[in-house]
């Protein structure tokens, strides 16, 4: 009976530390705010929420696209984006398309770009001033300009600070599956 005690025991203490430490990981992602417009939801996060996406360390392929509806190459590139979204995102693919508009500009632009556009790959807004601290986390390379990419799945990363046609843009994505 002793035995079973400690046991159990044992088991209600592993279980208080996963849940204390899957608690920490829900807080460290947890977005500052959640803009819900027309049906669409864009979650917003300081660069040390959004971190977490550039980090991931499993077999799932991560392409992460640094944009503004302000930037004309973005706009235009952002078609390719979203169909290699959709001929992809079936396997173990994500895309992560990472808005720098302004936070007043979510509801009267980017929702409305979404809905335009169409797109189905997940939407976030970077809503952090301090760009200097944090363009260099992202890609030591970066100088800031947009659209920049990064690509990356395990140990392999690669970071493109260019626009690009879909070709291109499918070229990458094919060297990190093959």
């Amino acid at each position: 009976m002793h035995h079973y005690k400690q046991t159990i025991l044992l088991i209600m203490v592993l279980f208080f530390f996963c849940f204390i430490g899957f608690s920490q990981n829900e807080n460290r992602s947890k977005p500052l705010k959640v803009y819900e417009k027309d049906g669409i939801k864009l979650k917003s996060y300081n660069y040390d929420g959004l971190e977490s996406y550039l980090n991931q360390k499993n077999d799932t392929l991560y392409v992460i696209n640094f944009w503004a509806t302000w930037c004309v190459p973005c706009v235009k590139e952002m078609p390719y984006f979203e169909a290699l979204n959709q001929k992809y995102k079936a396997g173990k693919f994500k895309m992560i398309l990472v808005s720098l508009d302004f936070p007043k500009m979510v509801e009267s632009r980017v929702i409305p770009f979404i809905q335009n556009k169409k797109i189905q790959a997940e939407v976030v807004l970077l809503d952090d001033p301090d760009a200097n601290s944090w363009i260099e986390k992202v890609a030591k390379e970066w100088t800031g300009a947009i659209p920049a990419t990064i690509i990356y799945r395990k140990e392999k990363r690669k970071f493109y600070e260019q626009s690009f046609t879909e070709q291109e843009l499918e070229s990458e994505i094919k060297s990190f599956i093959n």
